[in-house]
């Protein structure tokens, strides 16, 4: 059996680690590690998962990505009469959620060790790139691929709904020769998600029986 690593006194850009806390339990019953670490910025405490720290998705208790926001904010000129730019604020909530383990997605993103490319955290770049890659008003940037990082070639700009399909949550379901999502489906069949959602997932019904039951209409 392999041994297991102790981070204890170990720093990881401005967070030291101070000493193993509760692992964190996935609804799966999978567990995962994590360590209770203080920042150096102001002696905050924060929690942070085994995997971000080694892979370097975590580096301080938020701080860092708030200087770097408010820098970006005053270098590049992305508010406007005390506004952010939509852009900006799709790239500053980016990082958030990867690096900050205060965020409330962070178990989602950078708990589960996603990451911002390197390049991206220049805020120009960034806008750069979504600005000649498609963004328009309105649209939300996403992964093609779930379990990958935020990067050019991972990342594409789609409408809310697009977005909300392609969720790790929205496992594909197969049925007579086509596979597609749950909201998919749904949409399909005249049904609602919750509904679907219902059959499958509380009252684990069989797909065909989920699929094609007719549903009731209240009196």
């Amino acid at each position: 059996m392999a041994k297991k690593v102790d981070l204890v006194g170990q720093k990881f850009g401005r967070l030291k680690v101070v000493r193993e806390a509760e692992p964190h339990i996935y609804p799966s019953g999978q567990t995962a590690r994590r360590w209770l670490c203080i920042c150096s910025c102001d002696g905050k405490e924060v929690t942070v998962q085994h995997s971000s720290l080694i892979s370097g998705a975590a580096t301080s208790c938020g701080c860092y990505h708030r200087e770097r926001a408010a820098e970006a904010n005053t270098t590049h000129g992305m508010a406007r009469h005390g506004k952010q730019h939509h852009v900006y604020r799709i790239w500053a909530a980016m990082l958030e959620r990867c690096g900050n383990p205060n965020n409330k997605s962070y178990k989602d993103y950078g708990g589960r060790g996603i990451t911002v490319c390197k390049e991206w955290h220049n805020s120009a770049i960034f806008i750069n790139w979504a600005l000649a890659s498609g963004w328009k008003k309105g649209l939300q940037i996403d992964r093609i691929d779930n379990n990958s990082n935020y990067e050019p070639d991972n990342c594409r700009w789609v409408t809310s709904k697009e977005n909300n399909r392609n969720r790790r949550s929205n496992h594909l379901i197969s049925f007579d020769g086509k596979i597609q999502t749950m909201g998919q489906w749904a949409e399909e069949l005249n049904m609602s998600p919750a509904t679907l959602n219902s059959r499958i997932n509380i009252l684990h019904w069989p797909i065909e029986r989920a699929l094609t039951e007719p549903v009731k209409k209240r009196a």
